[in-house]
């Protein structure tokens, strides 16, 4: 137990040299001072409630989501009924009551059709998402199952976190908090992000893009009074573009989303200097575009963003290249954001704003001087009492609590970890647990003098008995911090994260390296007795 070759020593000086001295960093940023440029900075985040910034909750229209499967599954019908050989005709297709329905044209296609669409039904998951029926003969019903809605609305709403996730990393904002509330809502806490209205801008954006052939069948006055052509749709056309109060009817379907796109960046037209977006297609969106654009020449196509229509230009020639360019009088600011927007993902369902609030840095700047102030009184009793309960070894355990204080800070900024209020509150009850095992040590110590050992059998038996209750309650904060961390939501899991790492440095220092100092101590003076 009291063997530490010099091998050893060195190592173990070698880790505390190295995790202490990342740790600088984060105590530079917490004391205001300025790190230098040159030097590496792995430094701690602070969270929301520490460095300020903006706090919203997003609620999700859960009734998009049922729209959206019944326009799919309309597209996915009609696509494989036509491509049966020969084709099927259909008819009195119907989406109304949140169901589709369509009816064959010929009594005699009903069962060619149930086989062309029960793979669509089926699905290739373990639940059923549709429930198909044939009434009257030849009109077939689809019907969405309650649980196939409920996965659909679940998925979407993982899709928007990560999508949102995205969209704010692409901001510069370090470590945000983006979590799930309930089936429909989404927390976002941006720390150091002060605008809220820029975020709101940001991640309330939809970002659903579409390329739509425009229906020159619509006549203006049935446009201008809102009535669309079967088959149809009508979009107005967003503020600040050339059409802007006026309208546009669309082909509802047979047009190109933007799923398929891999790249957007703001841009300038070449001829007029105006800002624009440029996009790029993958393969697959490329050969659609190609294909929409070569059986459409001479004709409008409407450019549709978030249920707006930017633009609606004609196609002179197919553009084969999968890019193309939108404009629709953006500012470089408003261009940068929708490519931002484009680049991570369209939302797979509108998201509205329903709490919003900011907390300032002064307030942040005030909880960390708190926190700090309650550390550092905290931590300078505890030194005090040390050194008065335990003369030397009192010091050993000082010196092993303050690395225990710069480790933890050192393996925090490597992990790029994030600091919070209930962070802090982890950091000052590891630092009680770490003096609590030199004073189980010290005291087994006292207690194997006591019953007449001589000094060396003391200390290491006294080392050897204690670290068995220090390593069984330590365990115990780990199952516990472990917990917390897998069902745990934000602050609590930044709380945990702090507690394991505490214990786990609290661990090393108070029984290896304080072992450490105290072999070495006993190698040098030989002391025939211990005023512990």
């Amino acid at each position: 137990m009291l063997d530490f070759p010099r091998w050893k020593k060195i190592w173990l000086w070698s880790l505390i040299v190295v995790v202490s001295l990342a740790s600088l960093p984060s105590l530079a940023s917490l004391s205001g001072q300025h790190w230098p440029d040159s030097l590496p900075d792995p430094a701690v985040n602070l969270g929301l409630d520490l460095a300020g910034g903006s706090h919203i909750l997003l609620e999700a229209d859960a009734s998009q989501i049922a729209a959206q499967r019944l326009e799919t599954m309309e597209e996915s019908v009609r696509t494989v009924l036509r491509q049966a050989e020969p084709a099927i005709r259909i008819g009195d297709v119907s989406t109304q009551n949140n169901r589709l329905s369509f009816m064959v044209e010929s009594a005699a296609d009903v069962d060619r059709a149930r086989e062309a669409v029960l793979p669509l039904v089926n699905g290739t998951g373990l639940t059923r998402e549709w429930s198909l029926s044939v009434v009257d003969e030849t009109r077939f019903v689809l019907t969405p199952t309650q649980q196939g809605l409920a996965d659909a609305l679940d998925q979407a709403m993982d899709s928007a976190k990560d999508v949102i996730d995205r969209r704010i990393n692409a901001i510069g904002t370090l470590e945000p908090t983006i979590i799930r509330q309930g089936d429909t809502r989404i927390v976002v806490q941006a720390p150091g992000q002060q605008d809220p209205e820029a975020l709101k801008a940001l991640i309330g954006q939809t970002a659903k893009l579409e390329f739509k052939l425009v229906d020159l069948n619509a006549l203006p006055s049935d446009i201008q009074a809102g009535i669309a052509p079967p088959g149809s749709q009508i979009y107005p056309y967003a503020d600040g573009s050339a059409n802007a109060g006026q309208a546009v009817a669309v082909r509802r379907l047979g047009g190109i989303k933007g799923d398929n796109l891999v790249g957007a960046q703001q841009g300038f037209d070449p001829r007029d200097n105006s800002p624009v977006v440029n996009i790029q297609f993958d393969q697959q969106g490329a050969a659609k575009f190609a294909r929409l654009t070569t059986q459409n020449v001479n004709k409008p196509f409407a450019i549709i963003l978030d249920d707006k229509v930017l633009s609606a230009p004609n196609i002179n020639e197919p553009i084969r290249g999968g890019t193309a360019q939108i404009s629709g009088g953006f500012t470089v600011e408003s261009a940068n954001q929708l490519a931002i927007a484009l680049r991570s993902g369209a939302l797979p369902v509108d998201l509205k704003v329903i709490e919003e609030r900011t907390v300032g840095p002064d307030l942040g700047a005030d909880s960390i001087r708190r926190g700090l102030v309650a550390l550092g009184v905290g931590t300078v009793l505890i030194l005090l009492l040390m050194i008065v309960t335990y003369g030397r070894f009192g010091l050993y355990a000082n010196a092993a609590l303050i690395l225990n204080v710069l480790m933890i800070l050192g393996i925090m900024a490597v992990m790029n970890a994030t600091l919070t209020l209930p962070g802090l509150a982890g950091f000052v009850l590891t630092i009680g647990a770490a003096v609590d095992a030199n004073v189980l040590i010290n005291e087994r110590i006292r207690e194997e003098r006591r019953r007449g050992r001589k000094v060396l059998a003391a200390v290491e038996t006294g080392y050897k008995e204690a670290s068995r209750a220090i390593y069984d309650a330590n365990i115990t904060n780990v199952i516990a911090a472990t917990l917390l961390f897998l069902f745990g939501q934000g602050p609590v899991k930044g709380f945990a994260v702090v507690l394991v790492i505490g214990v786990a440095t609290s661990m090393f220092t108070a029984v290896t390296i304080t072992r450490m100092w105290f072999a070495g101590w006993l190698r040098r003076t030989r002391p025939a007795d211990l005023h512990i």
